[in-house]
């Protein structure tokens, strides 16, 4: 396997990431604010895509956000 591949994470890994809590995580990907893929029923992201979407101020955007429960 190559391995200047990167891999695909997932929400749990992609939360901790962030640092993040994995309702508001949710929450992102209900908005279609965060950049993710779905593979069947799970949602999958690039850590290079998240850190773009950072640096690029994207996330500014979800500043506003409280956390709460997500249903």
């Amino acid at each position: 396997m190559n391995s200047s591949v990167e891999r695909w994470v997932s929400s749990k890994e992609i939360a901790e990431h962030l640092g993040i809590n994995k309702d508001t995580l949710q929450r992102w990907i209900k908005n279609q604010s965060i950049p993710c893929h779905r593979v069947g029923r799970l949602w999958k992201f690039k850590i290079s895509e998240i850190d773009e979407w950072i640096q690029n101020g994207q996330i500014a955007n979800q500043n506003n956000i409280v956390e709460g429960h997500y249903e």
